[in-house]
């Protein structure tokens, strides 16, 4: 048993081509890393996630959208990139600049780039649920769960269910020492191989088989 090729575009089809790995439907997208088996499930169709999830994501800004492995993504999840952000120093929002014809006089360029979060980070073996919002600059920790129609704007922690808007933790999935020695053996890292083999210890609940497994 060696698993599913990552590098497949459309890993179910043709029973469910809604639901499609995004690293090989994505190689080509500048400034989104996404780890292997990670995929977006969506009716429409998964090669349509950097146009319909993935916004206000400009070249120019240069910030990235770094998902890590074995994520599940459902449909309608958006990443709120940095170039939704309006500069806030003054009294007014509204983006004159943009509009040229003279309005772009006088902008001062570091009063947007102050209101930059960096890249949003997204951890191993994560789920988010339906119509999840994730705002820029965001870091979800591996095992998060994010609650359907949740709107995160500060950080999760590794493990941690949040819901709500602006979303909130819920409750930890494990506690404390449980968490550190997931993390300690981060399985996602592990060989494909080994991760085949190991699929119970993996999916079950004996954190001593999980730590032994070969």
């Amino acid at each position: 048993m060696t698993g599913p090729n990552p590098n497949i575009k459309h890993p179910m089809a043709p029973a469910h081509k809604r639901v499609g790995f995004l690293k090989p439907l994505l190689e080509d997208a500048e400034n989104i890393e996404i780890g292997d088996f990670t995929y977006y499930d969506d009716p429409q169709g998964p090669e349509h996630f950097r146009e319909r999830c993935v916004l206000y994501h400009y070249p120019f800004v240069g910030d990235r959208l770094v998902i890590g492995r074995f994520c599940a993504l459902a449909e309608g999840v958006s990443f709120i990139m940095n170039g939704a952000n309006h500069a806030m120093a003054g009294f007014s929002t509204f983006p004159f600049n943009i509009f040229g014809h003279g309005w772009e006089d006088g902008f001062d360029p570091a009063t947007w780039t102050a209101e930059n979060r960096g890249d949003t980070t997204i951890g191993h073996d994560v789920w988010i649920g339906t119509q999840a919002m994730i705002m820029p600059g965001v870091s979800i920790g591996s095992g998060a769960i994010i609650a359907a129609r949740a709107v995160v704007v500060s950080d999760v922690a590794p493990y941690t269910i949040v819901g709500g808007n602006p979303a909130r933790p819920i409750r930890q999935r494990f506690d404390d020492t449980v968490i550190e020695r997931l993390l300690a053996i981060a399985w996602w890292d592990w060989p494909l191989d080994k991760i085949s083999r190991n699929l119970d210890a993996i999916r079950g609940a004996d954190l001593d088989r999980l730590e032994a497994a070969q």
